[in-house]
């Protein structure tokens, strides 16, 4: 049923006065020349849309109580969400993220990073400190059905919400290193040749549980992306990414800071329950299949295994890295 605010004027019942004041009669031009009456009498004519500009494309609906403000709406005749939409961010500096803990974090720890927003009708309620966000800041957002957001993330995963959010570079690793406290014990991760997204999400968290940071080679074109920040369930955000320098100056940086490097390998390496390990730690992770770079795992103090079953021959490097990570925090806890 129609609001009162919906309904136009009723027409005046037979021989009876129309009811309310009357309205000032607009004054007529020659023919494409609309006029409307102003406060002082006179008429003038109605801008054209030239005269008006372009329509803000995040300018939302009017005269709804402001429950729309903010939304970026395509008003194009025939556009539809799918086409105003675009399948991928507008500028290199962004990245396109997707999952409802994902964006969250962005949004609890650099908000400002937001750049537009797409999510589904039901999950306004769980993301209206978000949206109000978006409209205080005249951050553009648009709800959009499940096929066109599915489009946007590239992924059937997307958890109801995408965001284009601006991407945060690796610090260098002298930078880290000058920020890192010298005596306090400091745990961290090298990843040599990782390249799946799911498990760069999947070390990710993990390394966001532990409290570990993140070191990326010299060249390698590993990269936060949609579905490595979903997996990740958030942790990609409170994780230090470092862009290494080539490695031998990373070895000669690091060791020069206090830290030990252990190459962990499938077989022939220490027992990582019996051997010890030191309060500064970096873990050399090497790619599944591949391995660690040979050269690298010689460069090392010392080589680990994880001892198992041998039912099959090795934990996935996600898997791998949480078990490594736990036996550290484990250690620094007695």
């Amino acid at each position: 049923m129609a609001g009162p605010w919906d309904r136009g004027p009723r027409p005046p019942r037979d021989g009876a006065p129309p009811r309310g004041r009357p309205r000032p009669e607009a004054a007529s031009g020659p023919r494409g020349d609309a006029r409307r009456a102003d406060p002082a009498g006179e008429s003038r004519p109605r801008p054209s849309a030239a005269e008006r500009g372009p329509a803000s494309p995040y300018r939302g609906r009017e005269g709804e109580r402001g429950q729309d403000r903010g939304r970026d709406r395509d008003t194009t005749p025939g556009a539809t969400q799918a086409d105003a939409a675009p399948a991928r961010p507008a500028h290199r500096d962004e990245v396109r993220l997707y999952g409802l803990n994902a964006v969250q974090a962005v949004f609890a720890r650099r908000p400002q990073a937001i750049r537009k927003l797409y999510l589904l009708q039901s999950r306004i309620h769980a993301l209206r400190s978000l949206l109000a966000w978006c409209v205080q800041h005249r951050v553009g957002y648009r709800v959009v059905d499940e096929a066109d957001l599915e489009r946007l993330a590239a992924s059937a995963h997307h958890e109801g919400v995408v965001a284009d959010v601006l991407k945060v570079e690796p610090a260098p690793l002298a930078d880290w290193l000058a920020a890192s406290p010298a005596a306090a014990p400091t745990l961290a991760i090298w990843l040599d040749g990782v390249g799946n997204p799911h498990n760069f999400g999947a070390i990710l968290r993990s390394a966001a549980h532990f409290g570990a940071a993140v070191l990326l080679p010299a060249g390698s074109p590993l990269a936060l992306s949609g579905a490595a920040a979903r997996v990740a369930e958030g942790g990609a955000e409170a994780v230090p990414l470092v862009r290494l320098p080539e490695s031998g100056a990373a070895l000669a940086q690091l060791r020069a800071a206090g830290f030990g490097l252990a190459a962990t390998v499938v077989r022939d390496g220490e027992d990582l329950f019996a051997a010890p390990l030191p309060a500064r730690l970096v873990y050399v992770m090497g790619a599944e299949g591949e391995g660690m770079d040979a050269a690298l795992a010689a460069a090392c103090d010392a080589r680990l295994s994880i001892p198992g079953s041998g039912a099959v021959e090795s934990l996935n490097v996600a898997a791998a890295t949480a078990v490594f990570l736990a036996q550290w925090a484990a250690r620094r806890a007695v």
